[in-house]
């Protein structure tokens, strides 16, 4: 993959989308701005623009010529953080799904049995004329369902047990 060229030290590796970096020499990269920029490879012109810069975490988003490659740099404590569990964003499972005000269920999108991810939406609710749609932030199966269509809720009450 001759695309660009990432300077790093020994201990580190960078992959493209996944896929070891092999360094090659003679890429020269002009930026335009912080977000902008173009670099000549081997005679060739590559138009660039940074779409997400997580450093932080060694990780960068690159549109090139209208492709976009996921930039990771793994270093020496990369392993060991691996190797620890520490690497794995934390996700809760869920017990149960509570009202957060009162109001009409006008909508549910799941039924007992589906299992649901963090986002997914699982309940509409209508409150104070506006409609909500109460997504999942953690993960499960669904046991019960606790309420029907067009129930009147209060707050706190329970509308769904999860497994």
């Amino acid at each position: 993959m001759d695309l660009f060229i990432l300077q790093s030290n020994s201990n580190s590796m960078w992959t493209v989308n996944g896929n070891p970096l092999v360094p090659t020499k003679g890429a020269k990269i002009h930026w335009e701005d912080n977000r902008f920029f173009t670099m000549e490879l081997n005679g060739k012109q590559f138009h660039g623009e940074v779409l997400e810069n997580n450093l932080e975490n060694n990780h960068l988003l690159l549109k090139i010529n209208h492709a976009v490659y996921e930039i990771k740099r793994k270093g020496n404590l990369d392993d060991l953080i691996a190797s620890l569990g520490m690497d794995k964003p934390k996700i809760k499972r869920i017990k149960e799904l509570q009202a957060p005000m009162p109001g009409r269920i006008l909508q549910l999108f799941i039924q007992p049995g589906d299992e649901i991810q963090v986002g997914d939406p699982i309940l509409s609710l209508e409150a104070m004329k506006m409609e909500n749609v109460l997504k999942a932030d953690g993960i499960g199966v669904v046991k019960n369902i606790q309420i029907e269509l067009g129930a009147v809720v209060d707050k706190g009450t329970v509308l769904i047990e999860f497994e």
